[in-house]
């Protein structure tokens, strides 16, 4: 059963980077590209009503009325600046647009001189969070680094058995306590451990919580003084777990636990499962935190990082080129 549900963690890939996010952002595209197809194919300038009907189709996809209103002003200027007329170009035009919101927020992780690498992982119950720290826990030893899980998640129910379940099927140890125990005192254990073996990367499940729970996020704070006593410039990133299926709430959740907890970075799940996947460019924007990874289904190696330009391509490449 585990073998079906995970899939093997030596896997080969089966597919390409640029194929497997196409596949993955098909449900956007289908519904973007086709919409875009249509304006392109209506127009024979670039003019108010197709930069209308394009600023309709972008909000369609999740982009949010501010950023949709922002890409299609960028397009009309380059468009009048550019004198762009021919309506074939405007996918071209939108393709530079997107890449720039994404790319001005893409800046990479902070380099850890010193090991381990302290990885915090935080949202609301229901968005794959631990099943994504399990994944992340793959896609390290990949890398080939050593990596160690902490089951700081002592609240929800079955959470420190599911995040068993993948230390085992990942070859990675796993730091648990009880149930209802003390997350900071997991975490102390875990980063001990972590320390004394100097392992590379220390990955910490933490419980779903709402920003509304008060007791909960102060929590979040006491862990973060706890790690900061063995590792001061640690956590080195707070990477918030998205549901890509959420669509805008998710950008609420983003802005709430971005002032809350110190978010540094998203990792957008199910992104196979919408056709809302214009939420990556909305965040980059609104919140300028970058999308460090994205889910893009059930198996152990469906964990990508996120690429602003295979994203582009995936969502907009001509139509010769997205043809499956």
């Amino acid at each position: 059963m585990i073998q079906t549900l995970f899939g093997s963690l030596d896997q080969p890939e089966e597919k390409g980077f640029f194929d497997r996010m196409k596949q993955a952002v098909s449900r956007t595209r289908e519904s973007l590209s086709d919409r875009i197809e249509s304006v392109i194919a209506m127009t024979r300038e670039v003019d108010e009503a197709a930069l209308e009907e394009l600023e309709m189709t972008l909000i369609a996809s999740d982009l949010g009325v501010h950023v949709a209103a922002e890409v299609v002003g960028q397009i009309r200027d380059r468009a009048k600046r550019e004198q762009i007329r021919d309506g074939a170009e405007l996918r071209d035009l939108l393709k530079s647009s997107l890449k720039k919101i994404l790319d001005e927020h893409q800046k990479p992780p902070r380099t850890v001189a010193t090991p381990p690498e302290v990885i915090v992982m935080v949202g609301v119950n229901g968005t794959g969070k631990t099943t994504t720290t399990g994944k992340l826990a793959a896609y390290y030893r990949r890398q080939g680094k050593t990596v160690l899980l902490c089951a700081a998640d002592t609240f929800r129910a079955a959470a420190i058995e599911q995040l068993e379940v993948w230390g085992e099927r990942t070859g990675v140890e796993l730091i648990k306590s009880r149930q209802g125990g003390d997350p900071s005192a997991v975490l102390f254990d875990a980063l001990q451990a972590a320390k004394a073996r100097q392992t590379d990367v220390l990955i910490v499940d933490t419980a779903g919580r709402l920003h509304t729970k008060s007791g909960l996020m102060a929590e979040l704070d006491k862990m973060r003084r706890t790690t900061q006593r063995f590792i001061p410039d640690a956590p080195h990133e707070v990477l918030l777990v998205l549901d890509a299926t959420t669509g805008q709430n998710g950008l609420q959740q983003a802005r709430l636990f971005t002032e809350s907890a110190g978010v540094t970075g998203i990792v957008l799940t199910k992104l196979d499962g919408t056709a809302k996947g214009g939420i990556a460019i909305a965040i980059a924007r609104e919140m300028g935190v970058p999308v460090r990874f994205a889910g893009i289904g059930e198996q152990v190696n469906d964990l990508l990082p996120f690429d602003s330009d295979a994203f582009v391509e995936a969502l907009l490449g001509s139509p010769e080129v997205m043809r499956p």
